[in-house]
């Protein structure tokens, strides 16, 4: 066997490792982005209980390790009673409020909740249906759809946060050429919307697991993106 055959061989066992990892890296950061849509909704009795007896917070530190980067895992200690972390979602992300701008004729403003998770209202250069349609396109295009009794939006956060969990673990199964088309949806959107409550939250008292976790998904992207586009130009790997 002449060098160049062992070289060759040595080679295909980096590249076939190499693969392994990139694979083992998207499969963690699309369970991280599908635990993370789980989390940012209203708190059933099963979330509830997973948040306050700590499992939320273990699963993600134990998904961050395998995810190839190298962020902080939220502090989601929960110190609400059930009803009150419930009220609190409300309030934030639910429930719109009115305010009476002319008393001289009961004039009233009606504002939707203090932070929106829909993308348009963080675009006030692109029309709320061009958000909508380039991201049913998306979704359509990779053989997802939004469940017709959700009744949300396509530009929801929770909805893309799903979505880029889909398009990771497909990444780690079948494709790894998806590391692309991760990295445009994120420049496209999931950055935008991301950073966009990050912000919001970041403005608002009182905001509890929902603005740490706003924020460490703020991280998370990023660092999700840095990796990818290093990846892709070849300037390194996960």
């Amino acid at each position: 066997m002449s060098t160049d055959d062992t070289d060759g061989l040595a080679g295909g066992a980096d590249r076939r490792r190499l693969h392994e990892e990139i694979a083992v890296a998207a499969g963690a950061r699309g369970a991280v982005y599908a635990l993370a849509a789980r989390t940012f909704t209203q708190p059933d009795a099963e979330l509830y209980r997973a948040l306050d007896d700590g499992r939320v917070a273990d699963e993600f530190a134990t998904l961050l390790e395998k995810s190839g980067l190298s962020v902080d895992p939220p502090d989601l200690t929960v110190d609400d009673e059930k009803e009150i972390l419930s009220a609190r979602y409300n309030d934030l992300f639910v429930v719109g409020f009115s305010e009476v701008v002319d008393k001289t004729d009961g004039t009233v403003d009606n504002y939707g909740p203090p932070v929106s998770l829909y993308e348009s209202d963080y675009r006030s250069e692109v029309s709320w249906n061009d958000v909508n349609l380039d991201l049913a396109r998306a979704y359509e295009y990779f053989g997802c759809q939004v469940d017709q009794d959700d009744r949300r939006n396509h530009d929801h956060f929770r909805l893309q946060l799903e979505f880029m969990g889909y398009l990771c673990r497909r990444e780690a199964a079948v494709d790894e050429t998806l590391a692309q088309a991760r990295l445009d949806f994120h420049d496209r959107h999931l950055r935008v919307v991301t950073g966009g409550v990050a912000d919001a939250l970041n403005s608002e008292p009182g905001t509890g697991i929902y603005g740490e976790l706003a924020a460490f998904l703020d991280r998370f992207t990023e660092a999700d993106v840095d990796d990818l586009d290093a990846r892709i130009h070849g300037e390194g790997a996960a």
